[in-house]
C-alpha cells in the first residue's frame, strides 16, 4: 500500500507509570448490583501482557504490563498530548529509576483515565517504580493511504501497519485485514458517542454471553486485531450500517454493565472496503515477539 509515511511527523512525548487507583467507597459494582474488591487499571502488572487472555482474570479493565500518563487529572491538556499522539507499536524508553534505558513498545490506548499502555521484558519490569519516566518516539496520527482517501488512518506506528499483512484487492476497491475475531455493531458499548477515535479505545459489552459464545469472542486475546461491524470510527464512534472498523484489544474484560474489552481503534471507513480474514495469528504479541 502507498502511504505517506515520509512526511509523517515523529515526535517525543513523556509520562510517568501510575499508581492503581481505588474509592473510597472501594466497592466495583457488577451487571447484578454486587459489590467486588479488585485491582483495576493502572500500575505496572506483571502477570497480564499483551497475547494472554482478555476474560477471565479476577479484575476490572486490567491493563496488561505497563500503565502511564503525565499528571493525576486525567483531562490536563498535556496528558490529552500524551493519549492522541502515542501510538500503537511506538519505540518507549524508560528515561527514569532503576530500569533507566529498557526498551518497549506502546500496545494500546486507554480512553477516560487517558492511560498509554507499554510492554516491556518481564526482568525490565521488576527494575521499575511508579513515577519512574518513560519517553515515547510518537508517530502515526496523520498517516494515510493514499489510494484509500475512505478509509482514515490513525493510532498506529506506520512500521506495524506494514507489518499486518494488508491485502488489496486487484481494483484497489477493498482492503483485506488479518484479525482475530469479527464484533458485531451492537455489541459495542462504553465510548460511542466520544467525538475523537484518535484516543483511547471503547468497549466490547460482555453481559450477553450468548452473543460471546455465538461470535467466538470469550477466546479474545490482549492485544488481538478485531474488525468491528457496521462500526464507523472516521471522527468519533457510532453505528453506520456497512460501516467498518479495525481495533486492537488493549484491556481485560469488565464486571461493569455496558463495558468489557476496550478496543482501540486504527482504521475505519464509513463505506464497505475493509475486510476482515479471520486468523488466530492476528495478535500483536506475534509482530512484537512478545512471550
Amino acid at each position: 500500500m502507498r502511504t505517506n509515511q515520509d512526511r509523517v511527523v515523529m515526535q517525543s512525548v513523556q509520562g510517568n507509570i501510575s499508581h492503581p487507583r481505588a474509592g473510597r467507597l472501594p466497592y466495583r459494582l457488577d451487571r447484578e448490583g454486587r459489590g467486588h474488591n479488585l485491582p483495576g487499571t493502572g500500575g505496572i502488572t506483571y502477570n497480564v501482557r499483551v497475547g494472554d487472555p482478555a476474560m477471565g482474570w479476577a479484575g476490572d479493565h486490567i491493563e496488561p504490563a505497563v500503565s502511564m500518563k503525565i499528571t493525576k487529572d486525567s483531562r490536563d491538556n498535556e496528558n490529552y498530548g500524551l493519549g492522541l499522539l502515542a501510538c500503537i507499536g511506538n519505540q518507549a524508553r524508560v528515561v527514569s529509576g532503576e530500569a533507566e534505558g529498557a526498551r518497549g513498545v506502546v500496545t494500546g490506548l486507554h480512553g477516560g483515565i487517558n492511560h498509554v499502555l507499554v510492554d516491556f521484558a518481564p526482568e525490565d519490569m521488576e527494575k521499575m517504580k511508579v513515577g519512574d519516566s518513560i519517553l515515547v518516539k510518537a508517530q502515526g496520527q496523520g498517516l494515510r493511504l493514499e489510494d484509500y482517501p475512505e478509509v482514515r488512518v490513525f493510532n498506529i506506528d506506520p512500521e506495524l501497519l506494514i507489518q499486518l499483512g494488508i491485502e488489496e484487492s486487484s481494483q484497489q476497491d477493498k482492503l483485506k485485514v488479518p484479525v482475530a475475531a469479527v464484533v458485531p455493531g451492537h455489541l459495542m458499548g462504553s465510548g460511542i458517542g466520544s467525538s475523537s477515535a484518535a484516543m483511547g479505545d471503547y468497549d466490547i459489552t460482555t453481559g450477553d454471553k450468548a452473543e460471546l459464545e455465538k461470535h467466538n469472542l470469550n477466546d479474545l486475546r490482549l492485544g488481538d486485531l478485531v474488525y468491528l461491524a457496521d462500526c464507523d470510527n472516521t471522527y468519533g464512534r457510532e453505528y453506520i450500517t456497512g460501516a467498518g472498523s479495525i481495533g486492537v484489544v488493549a484491556h481485560s474484560d469488565c464486571i461493569i454493565m455496558g463495558h468489557g474489552p476496550g478496543v482501540t481503534t486504527i482504521m475505519t471507513s464509513k463505506q464497505d472496503i475493509i475486510q476482515p480474514k479471520i486468523t488466530r495469528d492476528a495478535n500483536i504479541a506475534d509482530y512484537f515477539e512478545i512471550n
